[in-house]
């Protein structure tokens, strides 16, 4: 199929998605997420694939969830256009946790290729692949998102402290977290992980479903799954008070989210 939101290509054994919204940072508009599902669906379902890399164009990997583009707000089918707590919370669910729960588990190695800001919505997007590639440039924001999975990404005291503060993780400490796997100048960023991607694809592709398996299945048992889809509760429960007064006409969707100003005003001061 034709995708409108991404870049989807065949090298060799590797399939590679491109969040392709650079203008907006990648931010990630109801079609950029249902079309994701359906790439990597096919991306699964092609036994040419061996391993997956999921990358962003531009200067940064996501910036989030699309909080308002002119594509997003013309878009009636939207979840930024859904109106009624009932309806936001499935929509919430199926968009953002029933979707990264299924990326998370795609019967194949999959690659983040991380650069600039991933923020939110991108962080949730690079913490369901099971290996990460930043570039040196490249800054982590976690938060209480729908897929939270940031005390079992870098420890609980860490994620205690991090969160807090809502304060980016920069991509060394990320490597010292073991939140990453390399990190790299920016300028070598595709070519290393298009090369741990190729090398992982010399093992056997059955052998890589069944480690792949097994490893997610261990952390199901230690109760990831199940923190996971009863954090979304908590992380709804933080919007309500916003969605009410916007279905009431008394608010309109933020243009940055408090926790990202909070982020960017530290990064600010830090860089002076």
């Amino acid at each position: 199929m034709a995708f409108t939101h991404l870049l989807v290509e065949k090298i060799d054994r590797i399939g590679r998605i491109t969040l392709n919204r650079p203008r907006y940072r990648n931010a990630q508009s109801t079609i950029l997420l249902q079309e994701l599902d359906q790439a990597f669906e096919q991306a699964a379902a092609d036994d040419d694939i061996k391993v997956v890399i999921l990358a962003g164009a531009g200067e940064h990997f996501s910036a989030g969830h699309d909080l308002g583009t002119p594509e997003e707000r013309e878009n009636p089918e939207s979840y930024l256009n859904t109106k009624g707590l009932k309806n936001r919370h499935i929509g919430s669910w199926r968009l953002f946790l029933d979707n990264t729960l299924r990326w998370r588990d795609l019967p194949k190695p999959t690659i983040a290729q991380v650069q600039g800001y991933c923020i939110f919505g991108g962080y949730m997007f690079a913490s369901a692949m099971d290996l990460i590639v930043a570039s040196e440039d490249a800054k982590f924001l976690p938060s209480l998102t729908q897929y939270f999975s940031a005390p079992w990404d870098i420890g609980i005291r860490k994620a205690k402290e991090i969160l807090f503060q809502s304060r980016f993780i920069e991509a060394p400490e990320a490597f010292k977290l073991g939140l990453v796997n390399l990190v790299v100048p920016r300028a070598e960023l595709e070519n290393e992980t298009l090369k741990l991607a190729n090398q992982i694809a010399e093992t056997d592709a059955f052998t890589l479903r069944m480690m792949k398996f097994a490893i997610n299945l261990a952390q199901d048992e230690m109760g990831f799954r199940n923190a996971v889809r009863n954090a979304h509760s908590h992380h709804f429960l933080t919007r309500v008070q916003e969605y009410s007064q916007r279905d009431a006409g008394a608010a309109t969707p933020p243009k940055r989210l408090p926790g990202v100003e909070q982020a960017l005003r530290k990064s600010r001061a830090t860089s002076r």
